[in-house]
């Protein structure tokens, strides 16, 4: 093990502790797509249902089951613990956008053709595009708390991480996984924006959610991918716009411990 490879094991521990700590503290999930930790759950069950018949180290084993059982501690926090702050009406991206496509990829390009390999398979490629809910919910309300960006920092810090331990292998031991690097680079893709908004956030997140190319051609694209993307309920007393956040950036900006969405402009 190298040491690309330790820091992002620690960096994705440190994020969903990170997301156990705000929701436990806090006694609430508002703001976190339930949905994206669904997928995650799903992600770590089918890649690890190899854990009771093969055995690498016991470092390997340890993380396996902790990272398991994290995930779906992180579910039952949400649905069951404190459901009564989950914000369903703001998690309304409709998974099976992800799911069909990453279902046929994984009978289509895997390794072997076997119930284990093609699992494995489509773990990878749906953790590459897993996180999505939680983005897409918050392009859709238009803010995030700070607890919740970091979060989302050390999680797409583990995949980072793990691309140079891909190429550190690849000069050092010849290691060569498309599928994982391909989906790694994909899914890292994701948080490119939000990492420089991470660091720069402030001035230049209020700047360009206010600014006019905000507003207008990007606005009503995102408009169009939050409509698109939704699951179909909608009450008819609700403003075409409401929950894009683009009305109350001043209040938001001004709010403490809260930033304004980046995704608006720079995701979507």
């Amino acid at each position: 093990m190298n040491i690309f490879r330790l820091a992002g094991d620690v960096s994705h521990l440190v994020a969903i502790l990170i997301l156990l700590m705000k929701i436990w503290r806090s006694k609430s999930c508002a703001g976190i797509s339930g949905k994206s930790q669904v997928l995650f759950a799903l992600v770590f069950t089918t890649r690890y249902l190899d854990l009771f018949t093969v055995y690498i180290s016991a470092y390997n084993t340890v993380m396996k089951v902790v990272f398991l059982a994290l995930s779906y501690a992180t579910v039952y926090l949400i649905y069951m613990r404190f459901r009564n702050s989950y914000d369903s009406e703001n998690d309304t991206f409709r998974v099976e956008f992800l799911l069909v496509p990453v279902i046929g990829l994984s009978f289509l390009e895997n390794y072997a053709f076997t119930p284990l390999e093609i699992l494995w398979t489509f773990s990878i490629f749906l953790e590459s595009v897993a996180i999505m809910p939680q983005l897409f919910m918050i392009t859709k309300t238009g803010e995030a708390e700070s607890i919740t960006t970091h979060y989302l920092f050390f999680l797409g810090l583990y995949r980072a991480l793990y691309i140079a331990n891909w190429v550190w292998r690849y000069h050092t031991e010849g290691f060569y996984d498309q599928i994982a690097i391909v989906s790694g680079v994909v899914q890292t893709i994701f948080y490119c924006d939000f990492f420089y908004l991470y660091v720069t956030r402030g001035e230049e997140i209020a700047r360009l959610v206010q600014s006019p190319v905000s507003r207008g051609k990007k606005g009503a694209f995102s408009r169009f991918v939050v409509s698109f993307c939704s699951s179909p309920r909608k009450r008819e007393d609700e403003p075409a716009d409401a929950g894009l956040g683009f009305t109350s950036v001043p209040a938001t900006v001004q709010r403490r411990g809260r930033i304004l969405s980046p995704f608006p402009v720079a995701v979507l």
